[in-house]
């Protein structure tokens, strides 16, 4: 088992990164490694042998499995570049673009907050729930609060089991030598229902030190399996506090959008954009399809649709797009670009570019096609904004502001990170 696990972190290559470090994609980088938060604590208990059952049980799921892979950025790409023929579309043309080095950006990108691999869409689910099983050897309870919480969907489903759990919890500890309240009946209609059918549950309870016993029960010849909890001292139930208090707490594992920040020189092309298909809910034909529709209405509608008409087709229309690709033209002509999720607040975008600058600490504004000043602090999704599926905004610093450093004799403030200006690109 030991070697197996070896094997698995070797072909996984787990890193590490400090608390709070940044998760970025640079073409030619490979994404850091986010350090979980049960990495970053200190005085770590050590696992009982109930964790380590725990660990045991929940790690046999995976033992027949193919071992996972940490892929990067330029392995979807290259990945994407095998597809034949791929149909994507060019924002605002009828003509469907066949050639993957025209797009604007290659794909869409996710990071895996636990091992810091970059995923494609259709890659997360299977590498997170890998990635979950794989930490039960480090910790047992962290892991099976995360299977809790991300592998059942119903959140519901999971307020409920998480609720009997506590109560488990509350009646050992309030009554530690009742042998009753330390021993679960698997057959009960509350745990079958409310407990079992919460994926995560059972490893949980495992992890607490609870092990699995046939006992025989009254009135019936065959025997049937509890969940059994040896006495506790009493320290070892404060412990037990602790990790329900880590249940309450717990927070499904959500891959994180990889905005991919690119750099790009003046160009003429700032506002061409080609996208590929995934910024869009739609398939390939019926996006076609709904592009001819709209050119072919939209002159003989324009005089008979009242303001009503035209918000409600506005609203249908940003609902056909999930992500959407941001560029920002900077004063010396170059372009900061980002993707973001089309429900995203304007706050996200701002804080986007704010990273990506030399003195982002200082006021600055964005400017939306039409003149549009956006506000930071206005809690607007970007499809509200009309900003999807793609957007070339015009950014400022604070007029006031620089005339107060001017007249102090300060210079202009520099632009993007040299991070960025190191892989700076020229748009096709």
């Amino acid at each position: 088992m030991k070697k197996f696990f070896d094997d698995i972190k070797k072909d996984m290559k787990f890193k590490s990164a400090g608390p709070g470090k940044k998760l970025t994609e640079e073409t030619s980088a490979k994404p850091e490694v986010v350090q979980s938060s049960s990495n970053a604590k200190q005085n770590r208990h050590a696992p009982s042998e109930g964790a380590q059952r725990a660990g045991a049980a929940a790690l046999a799921r995976i033992e027949h499995q193919q071992k996972p892979r940490v892929h990067t950025s330029q392995d979807a790409i290259r990945n994407q570049g095998e597809t034949q023929n791929p149909v994507l579309f060019t924002v605002g043309s009828k003509v469907p673009v066949r050639d993957p080095a025209c797009l604007s950006v290659s794909g869409v990108y996710f990071t895996c907050p636990l091992t810091g691999a970059t995923l494609t869409k259709s890659e997360r689910e299977v590498h997170i729930k890998e990635a979950i099983l794989m930490r039960f050897e480090e910790d047992a309870i962290e892991a099976s609060v995360m299977m809790i919480y991300t592998f059942n969907k119903d959140r519901e489903k999971v307020k409920a089991a998480v609720d009997i759990i506590s109560k488990y919890v509350e009646n050992i500890c309030k009554n530690p030598t009742e042998e009753k309240y330390r021993k679960i009946k698997l057959s009960n209609k509350v745990f079958q229902e409310k407990v079992r059918s919460a994926e995560g549950s059972r490893e949980f309870l495992q992890a607490l030190g609870f092990i699995s016993v046939m006992l025989p029960v009254e009135g019936q010849e065959e025997e049937e399996e509890f969940l059994v909890l040896p006495e506790q001292s009493p320290d070892a139930l404060e412990l037990m506090k602790e990790r329900r208090d880590r249940l309450q707490r717990g927070e499904p594992v959500r891959a994180q959008l990889d905005r991919q920040p690119q750099a790009f020189r003046p160009s003429p092309n700032a506002q061409r954009f080609e996208l590929p298909q995934e910024f869009y809910n739609l398939s390939a034909e019926e996006l076609k399809r709904e592009q001819q529709q709209r050119s072919d209405l939209v002159e003989k509608n324009a005089m008979l649709r009242t303001k009503a008409m035209r918000e409600r087709e506005e609203q249908r229309e940003r609902r056909k797009y999930n992500y959407t690709l941001v560029r920002v033209r900077l004063p010396d002509g170059n372009l900061l670009q980002g993707t973001f999720y089309a429900w995203d607040r304007l706050p996200v975008v701002f804080g986007f570019v704010r990273e990506s600058l030399v003195d982002g600490w200082q006021p600055f504004e964005l400017v939306a096609p039409g003149g549009q000043k956006l506000q930071e602090d206005e809690e607007v999704a970007l499809a509200e904004c009309n900003l999807v599926p793609a957007a070339l905004l015009t950014f400022a610093w604070d007029a006031a502001v620089q005339a107060d450093i001017a007249a102090a004799g300060g210079k202009s403030p520099a632009l993007l990170k040299p991070e960025l200006l190191e892989t700076i690109r020229t748009l096709s």
